[in-house]
């Protein structure tokens, strides 16, 4: 069989292997037909397109696999204010916006500087009949009049994606306008290698499914998306996803299962532990039902639906690790579904060592420790739980050493997939600025790390028999980082660029 596309290089990583080697990349139609070092020839006629790529890294297709367009998409709603200097300012943009609003549309502004805020009251004021809600740099907090308080259900002290599920069903059915970016998000993480993700969708992703199934039938994704149904408007919906299931049944498009939360982050005292806080006599600070995550749970997983509960504290891992040794098994003990946890912030050893003997996936934030400082962290660790307990913040290794799956997530758009920038940190150990790694005892090796962006994603999405490695039979989701990383230095790992990316055989991203 000769080969439409042959990719070759002096470094390809199939994610079977611990070392890249030099070769080729044999690809017919959607299919990868051949991986090899020697046998390029048999392979080859006059029509077959061959790219040499020299030294770059030749991988499978990166996932991600905790992602919210939705998220994307809010970032990039209203007017961008970002650039005035005063409230005044402020208010002199967004008066002018409001008077090209059509009726019945709500005022929404972003980038609004933490420095300037307008009261509920000085909004009713000057916007008593537009409902206004004006996000602040980093969508955490927000501004807000009275009638966007009553029509969105939630105020500027609980501006959080669950708590704005009302806002985000409104910008999302806007199809003229959420079409085109969602096309945009596609092209943005096919720029970062990305070529599957696991999509949260709040309850039944607002009508969003018909423009998943649009596009499907037009061939006009670029990535393969597996999404969620997050109940927060409404309890969870398992007709919802029987009808999904039978809706997407392609490559392209899957219904995925349900996730939730559990706990929040330790700095905020929320993450729920085993023990007590240092500063404060609570081992979490929020009310967690649950009673009834572990009914949703088993609810889902008894009518065949996996389940990702996202836990952060050692307390929560445990709780969630529990309601999952209650789900349906296989022979051999490990879970008949694949479940996972997410997040896994500050775990406990012996957690670990079970959530592997139950097979339940992992979905780390290999990025994460890029939204800090060294010295930020370790003090606030210090302060809340101690520096033991410190020991065990984001021990990938012991998840790894215990035969968990690691797959890759973002929280996007808490974080933007870049896998050289995920090397440095979950490697490497390093903080943004370098220096003196933190828990290197927990970190991966660069080929294990690259193997739960590759293969863990595609486990965790149950398309493991088709995607994640290069090797022959396999889907062609294939993506080229500029530079071998398993020999650039240290210091130059976060400018490694993605170069190519291939989904199902076609080429969706190439500088």
């Amino acid at each position: 069989m000769k080969a439409d596309k042959i990719l070759r290089s002096n470094a390809i990583f199939t994610s079977l292997d611990k070392e890249p080697f030099p070769g080729f990349v044999a690809i017919k139609g959607d299919k990868i037909i051949a991986v090899g070092n020697g046998n390029e020839m048999d392979y080859l006629d006059s029509y077959t397109e061959v790219t040499d790529l020299g030294g770059q890294l030749i991988c499978p297709g990166f996932v991600d696999v905790h992602c919210f367009f939705t998220g994307y998409l809010l970032m990039q709603t209203g007017i961008d204010v970002s650039s005035c200097p005063t409230g005044e300012n402020v208010l002199q943009a967004i008066s002018s916006h409001s008077k090209m609003l059509k009726s019945g549309k709500p005022l929404l502004a972003r980038g609004l500087k933490p420095e300037i805020f307008f009261s509920v009251q000085t909004l009713d004021h000057l916007f008593p009949d537009i409902p206004i809600i004006i996000f602040i740099e980093g969508h955490e907090n927000c501004c807000m009049n009275s009638l966007a308080i009553s029509t969105y259900g939630f105020t500027p002290d609980k501006c959080y994606s669950e708590a704005y599920w009302k806002l985000l069903r409104y910008v999302l059915s806007d199809i003229e306008y959420s079409l085109p970016k969602f096309k945009d998000y596609l092209t943005m993480l096919n720029s970062r290698g990305i070529t599957s993700i696991k999509e949260m969708g709040f309850d039944d992703y607002y009508s969003f499914t018909d423009v998943l199934k649009s596009l499907e039938s037009q061939s006009a994704l670029t990535a393969r998306i597996h999404f969620m149904s997050q109940p927060v408007g409404a309890p969870m919906n398992l007709e919802y996803g029987k009808e999904m299931c039978k809706k997407f049944q392609g490559d392209f498009v899957r219904f995925s299962g349900y996730n939730q939360m559990t706990d929040g982050s330790v700095s905020q005292l929320e993450a729920d532990m085993k023990e007590p806080y240092l500063i404060e006599d609570t081992c979490c600070k929020l009310d967690i039902d649950w009673i009834k995550l572990e009914q949703d749970t088993l609810d889902a997983d008894q009518n065949g639906f996996r389940f990702s509960l996202h836990a952060q504290g050692d307390g929560a891992i445990y709780k969630v690790l529990n309601i999952f040794s209650k789900c349906q098994k296989a022979e051999d003990g490990t879970i008949l579904h694949r479940h996972a946890i997410t997040d896994l912030e500050c775990s406990d050893p012996e957690d670990l060592e079970y959530m592997g003997k139950l097979g339940i996936t992992a979905e780390v934030y290999p990025q994460i420790m890029s939204l800090s400082s060294r010295s930020e962290k370790v003090a606030m660790i210090n302060e809340t739980i101690g520096s033991e307990r410190g020991e065990n913040y984001w021990n990938r290794r012991k998840m790894e050493d215990s035969n968990v799956t690691l797959s890759c997530g973002t929280d996007l758009p808490l974080l933007f997939d870049d896998i050289p920038e995920s090397i440095y940190h979950a490697v490497f150990g390093l903080f943004p600025e370098g220096g003196e790694p933190f828990n290197p005892e927990n970190t991966l090796s660069i080929d294990e790390l690259l193997k739960a962006w590759t293969i863990g994603g595609q486990y965790n999405l149950g398309q493991d028999n088709i995607l994640g490695t290069l090797e022959p039979g396999k889907k062609a989701d294939i993506a080229v980082l500029d530079h071998n990383i398993f020999k650039v230095p240290i210091d130059e790992m976060r400018k490694v660029k993605v170069s190519l990316t291939m989904v199902d055989g076609k080429i969706v991203y190439r500088i």
